[in-house]
This record gives structure tokens, C-alpha cells and sequence, in this order.
């Protein structure tokens, strides 16, 4: 790993990364973003190869130079993951996030490529949230089956004989993609004159993809190992972003009210309550997370 520091220093040649899910909502903007530094090479059906083949997976990375994989591919849709629940081992969310990121870490450990595993905040359950919110420190403990499958990943990940990253993010979002994020869904209604029912009792903490990417560049460049949050620095409710994206593209904040996680999750998976989570392990690095106000106001001028 130390000639990707001196690539990262000199820029005369680019360091490759092969990676899952690189043209997803976060990793086509991690590609986008870090392209000048690093070459990408992404692992989907699209480029021929399924992380459910465990032997073309393997084949894949012996093929690839790349000294670091990141796996970002999973099913990520909370309520569909949970549609998958009765299924246990044979549904399609424990396939994709369990059984899917066992192939790469096996993979990983017969080529010796080092694991950037993104997980998510969901893996804590909301209660009794520690004051300055959850650190790396805290145990885990999901109450969807989205979150379970994430977690079982996280520990598989954690088991493995090569180097490994976890990193946990939280409810990204950027300017632009083809398809939806939370922030560009809450905009557009609010676009349209249509209502938004903001839920009031559940935290949470964005995360701008674009800070995620500048994190990833800075772990990979300090060669680190362990759990990292890479969330956003603000603590607030989606009633309370949507009032702020109201405000800071100009709509009216009358089309918002407020309604509660029972009343607009009711028949489907239940959510956490407090996800307020501490980034300072990653800060501490280097990182820069933006608050969910600052990220609004980086988003406005991009669309400028």
C-alpha cells in the first residue's frame, strides 16, 4: 500500500482500485470525484461479473492489478429488504449482503487485495442513544432486516486474514443522479406545490456523497484499517431537513408538516430513533463532513 501514497504524492501514474456498486448513487460520484488519482474498475453484471459467482469473482480480482476493493453493491431498499425477512439464508437481501460480501472477502483473501466495506448507521437501534452520538465503539444492534444482513456483512468483514475498512454512512445525497436520493424526492414535491409529511421523531445525520468520496480518498491514502463513521455533522429530523431545503431553494416551508415514524412507516420496517452518530475518529484524519446546511448550500451552487 505505500506506493499508493507516493502515487497519491507524485500524480505520475494512477494508483487502480477495483470496486462493487461503482455506478450507484455514491459510487459513480466517489468515481467521478477521484478519477484524476485513481483508475476504477467496477465489478457488476454489467462488466460480466456477479458477486454471487464466487469463482469469476476470484478470477476477476486475480485479473485486476488494483490492490484495494471496495465494496459499495447492496440491497439497500429498507422495506424490500424486509419483504425478505421469512426467506432467512434464501432471501435476495441476505444473498446480495451476506452471502455476496463473503465471496469478496474470499476473494480478497486468495488475491491479497485489501476490503473497503461500506455499511450504514442503520445497524444501531435508536434507543438510548449516547450523548454526542454513536462512536465506533458502540455495539451494533439492527432492528430491520436490512440493517441485520448489514451488520451480519460487518462482522464477516471484520473476520477477514486481509486489511479491512468498514465504513458506515447515513442517508447520502448529491446534486444530481438519475435516480433518487431522500433530498432530491423531498425537493421535487416541494417543487411541484405538493405536501411533504416531515417525520418529527426520528435523527438522523445526511451525508454529502461528496464528502463520503473525499473521505474514502483520504482513508485509502493513510492506509488505515478499522470502523469509520463518515456521516454528516449535523443531527436533525427529516421534518427539520425538509424545512431547510425548503428554505434554501426557495420553497414554501406551509407544504411541510409533521407526522411521526409510526404514522408514516406503519406496515413496514420498523426505523430507529436516534441516529445520531460521532464522526470524530474520521475527522481526525483529515475528513471533511459537512453539516446538512452546509451540504444544501455546496448543492446550490453546483446546480448554479
Amino acid at each position: 500500500m505505500e506506493h499508493i501514497r507516493n502515487i497519491m504524492q507524485n500524480n505520475m501514474t494512477k494508483a487502480k482500485i477495483i470496486g462493487t456498486g461503482l455506478s450507484g448513487l455514491v459510487g459513480s460520484r466517489i468515481v467521478e470525484l477521484l478519477s484524476s488519482h485513481y483508475e476504477f474498475e467496477d465489478i457488476s453484471r454489467k462488466t460480466g461479473t456477479d458477486i454471487s459467482d464466487k469463482e469469476a469473482l476470484r478470477k476477476r480480482l486475480q485479473n485486476s492489478q488494483a490492490e484495494v476493493v471496495i465494496h459499495l453493491a447492496a440491497k439497500t431498499n429498507v422495506d424490500a429488504c424486509e419483504e425478505d425477512k421469512p426467506m432467512g439464508e434464501n432471501g435476495e437481501a441476505w444473498k446480495i449482503n451476506v452471502i455476496g460480501t463473503e465471496n469478496l472477502i474470499e476473494a480478497c483473501e486468495k488475491t491479497g487485495k485489501k476490503l473497503l466495506y461500506i455499511s450504514t448507521d442503520f445497524v444501531f437501534d435508536g434507543e438510548n442513544t449516547p450523548e454526542g452520538g454513536y462512536t465506533e465503539k458502540d455495539s451494533p444492534h439492527p432492528i430491520n432486516w436490512y440493517a441485520q444482513t448489514k451488520y451480519e456483512a460487518e462482522k464477516r468483514v471484520q473476520n477477514a486474514s486481509v486489511p479491512w475498512v468498514i465504513v458506515r454512512i447515513a442517508y447520502p445525497y448529491r446534486a444530481a443522479f438519475e435516480k433518487g436520493d431522500f433530498f432530491r424526492a423531498i425537493k421535487n414535491r416541494l417543487s411541484q406545490n405538493l405536501p411533504i409529511a416531515g417525520i418529527s421523531d426520528h435523527t438522523f445525520c445526511p451525508t454529502f456523497i461528496d464528502d463520503i468520496a473525499q473521505g474514502v480518498s483520504v482513508l485509502l491514502e493513510k492506509d488505515v484499517t478499522g470502523i469509520f463513521q463518515m456521516t454528516g455533522s449535523q443531527a436533525l429530523s427529516p421534518y427539520e431537513a425538509s424545512l431547510l431545503i425548503a428554505k434554501k431553494f426557495g420553497y414554501s416551508q406551509e407544504l411541510i408538516s409533521q407526522t411521526t415514524r409510526e404514522e408514516y412507516f406503519k406496515g413496514k420496517a420498523p426505523r430507529p430513533f436516534n441516529l445520531s452518530i460521532n464522526n470524530d475518529k474520521i475527522k481526525k484524519l483529515g475528513a471533511v463532513l459537512h453539516d446538512f446546511s452546509e451540504g444544501l448550500d455546496l448543492i446550490k451552487e453546483q446546480l448554479s
